[in-house]
């Protein structure tokens, strides 16, 4: 059976969906037909990121699942929190988040984890190698999902496994978001700095 939202998490997403609803969003394709993978949302430019996010895996029916730090999982937030789909990462713990993660993965038959790959609105030289790393290791496939404010079009990308050889892997990813966003500069960041 499965639980009901607590009232917070149900008031705080009717207002997320409102919020999304406003902006008349087209989302092309549909959801990802795995139960499990790491969900990767690029480019990361703004707030109004988790407002999308929110809003596109409601309408896709997709259930996702973010990583925070355990201590925003403690009363009076916890049903909260694991209403919204968080998943509590121990900083204090010897494992780091990608053995916690893929631990995670272990343990459920059901997780779409949504990773921002970039870290940071800001940009950065290259982005940060944790979710290829939790994919990999859990053996479930990378979905890339983009969102493209002056278009308003968003949407979700075919699930791509990661085969251990990064910079191959990243290219892959590299070459659909450049497909769909062409000449965003952003995409140069992923393959930057690979060794």
């Amino acid at each position: 059976m499965v639980q009901r939202r607590s009232l917070l998490s149900r008031i705080t997403l009717a207002v997320l969906l409102w919020l999304y609803r406003r902006q008349k969003w087209t989302i092309l394709g549909g959801p990802p037909n795995i139960r499990r993978c790491v969900l990767i949302g690029a480019p990361h430019t703004t707030n109004w990121d988790f407002v999308f996010f929110v809003g596109v895996t409601h309408e896709l029916g997709i259930l996702p699942g973010f990583m925070g730090k355990d201590t925003l999982f403690k009363w009076p937030f916890t049903r909260f929190m694991h209403d919204m789909g968080g998943v509590p990462v121990v900083r204090s713990s010897r494992h780091n988040y990608v053995d916690q993660m893929v631990d995670e993965f272990t343990r459920r038959k059901e997780l779409i984890l949504v990773v921002a790959p970039e870290g940071t609105r800001k940009g950065s030289p290259k982005w940060k190698s944790g979710f290829y790393h939790i994919a990999f290791r859990a053996g479930v496939p990378i979905v890339p999902a983009w969102v493209n404010y002056e278009t308003k079009l968003g949407g979700l990308g075919p699930a791509i496994m990661m085969t251990g050889d990064y910079r191959a892997d990243m290219e892959k990813i590299a070459t659909y978001y450049e497909e769909m966003m062409p000449g965003h500069p952003r995409w140069a960041a992923i393959t930057a700095g690979i060794d």
